[in-house]
């Protein structure tokens, strides 16, 4: 027998179904989608009033295992994703030791099985131990499990090996995913340069040091025909450069952050350290520019770079905590929240930025849409039940979020990953 949802509004990409249905979800996969179809003995889950979106991807986070089972573990992470309402998980390769062979890999795909919450996919390292000098073997940790490389958390500063790598990324149809930060222009900067880090008295992290890597990288993709993927854009000036590089047909694909979207710089100012994050919290005439380009194309989706730390690891001095907060329980709230309830996209087009469009960027073919044959990865979520951030509700290891006492709109409901049910809100 398998698992039905019963009276399902239906929302993809494409268009919002106008009357509920029916979803029949067996041995992994929607094989029935109609107005009326029989329980006969199928688990039910009741989707009356309710919105039933493909399940959320998100291909950009931290789970720290190996290395750092005190900050978070897959299984602890994995709890968190299904919690927020996704149902596959890209975790990058800064893990100690780092995903740049395929024992790693194996490794963790092997302890994601064992939970078996939700799909975990490793990013293999671009450069062997993330030292930015030498390529690590692309071809062997595809054919491991590796959808896609990074050395996230720090850029490919080596113009020359970055192209290299682009070069067999292309051949092996794999995506790059670039951290787009010079730490020379960086400089030991731990917030937004400009008016708040003046009076905040903090150093300053100046936003040309995220945009000459996109635009270096953007020149590299235009050069090879080549495709490159942005990590966590934040400035007004990357999104320009997006815009453009994409109106020339340069294969580039960029993501965004609900921090980004949802704080400013002037957070800092209150040394919650919370608020520490790399790339750092920019002004608001970047804050409103994100909401542009995720609106009108230029950013492709929306991740949460969830950066789990420690109590002990960010309860120091602004300058000495470690960067990130995280994510994974809050994205779709605030998203929700900052974009949908106030216009600025509507729930196909949230769709599109949290499911359709991680997908197709990475190659999840059976994934992000509700429809026969697909993957029977679904999220049902109810968009005006209201809730608040507490320290405390957070199934996450670590707890270190600036969202926390925050009233946000967005519930899920009920997380389905695989044909089985692997979260139901307790309310």
């Amino acid at each position: 027998m398998g698992l039905l949802i019963k009276n399902a509004i239906i929302v993809n990409a494409d268009k919002i179904a106008d009357k509920p249905q029916d979803i029949l979800c067996v041995d992994g996969k929607i094989t029935q989608i109609a107005a009326k179809i029989p329980e006969a003995g199928h688990e039910i889950v009741d989707a009356t009033g309710k919105k039933v979106l493909p399940g959320l991807i998100d291909i950009h986070v931290h789970l720290r295992q190996p290395g750092r089972e005190d900050k978070e573990t897959i299984e602890t992470g994995s709890r968190a994703a299904v919690k927020g309402g996704f149902t596959s998980v890209m975790c990058m390769p800064n893990t100690t030791p780092v995903i740049d062979n395929a024992m790693v890999v194996e490794f963790i795909i092997r302890e994601a099985k064992r939970v078996g919450l939700c799909n975990v996919y490793p990013i293999g390292a671009i450069t062997k131990g993330q030292t930015d000098e030498e390529l690590s073997d692309m071809s062997e940790l595809k054919a491991a499990g590796c959808l896609a490389f990074s050395d996230d958390g720090k850029s490919v500063l080596n113009s020359r090996l970055f192209r290299l790598a682009m070069e067999y990324a292309k051949m092996l149809d794999v995506l790059i995913i670039e951290h787009c930060q010079d730490p020379l222009l960086t400089a030991g900067g731990v917030m937004n340069e400009g008016e708040v880090s003046t009076r905040s008295g903090l150093k300053g992290d100046p936003g040309i040091a995220e945009t000459v890597t996109v635009a270096r990288d953007i020149e590299i993709a235009h050069y090879l025909n080549a495709r490159v993927h942005l990590a966590h854009m934040s400035l007004k000036r990357s999104c320009e450069l997006i815009r453009a590089a994409k109106s020339q047909g340069i294969k580039v694909t960029a993501e965004a952050c609900p921090h980004h979207f949802s704080l400013t710089d002037e957070a800092c100012s209150s040394f919650d350290t919370s608020t520490k994050v790399n790339p750092p919290l920019r002004a608001k005439e970047d804050v409103e520019a994100i909401k542009k380009a995720i609106a009108d194309g230029t950013i492709d989706c929306i991740v949460t770079d969830h950066a789990p730390h420690t109590k002990e690891d960010k309860e120091v001095g602004f300058d000495g905590a470690p960067f990130g907060l995280i994510g994974l329980e809050t994205s779709l709230a605030l998203t929700i929240t900052e974009l949908l309830k106030v216009g600025i996209i509507n729930l196909p087009k949230m769709v599109e930025l949290m499911s359709s469009a991680p997908a197709r960027i990475v190659g999840l073919t059976q994934k992000g849409a509700i429809k026969t044959g697909y993957d029977a990865d679904i999220t049902i979520i109810d968009t005006d039940k209201e809730w608040t951030v507490t320290r405390e509700g957070f199934v996450s290891k670590s707890k270190n979020s600036p969202f926390i006492g925050r009233k946000l709109f967005g519930v899920v409901e009920h997380t389905i990953c695989n044909g089985k049910s692997v979260y139901q809100s307790p309310s």
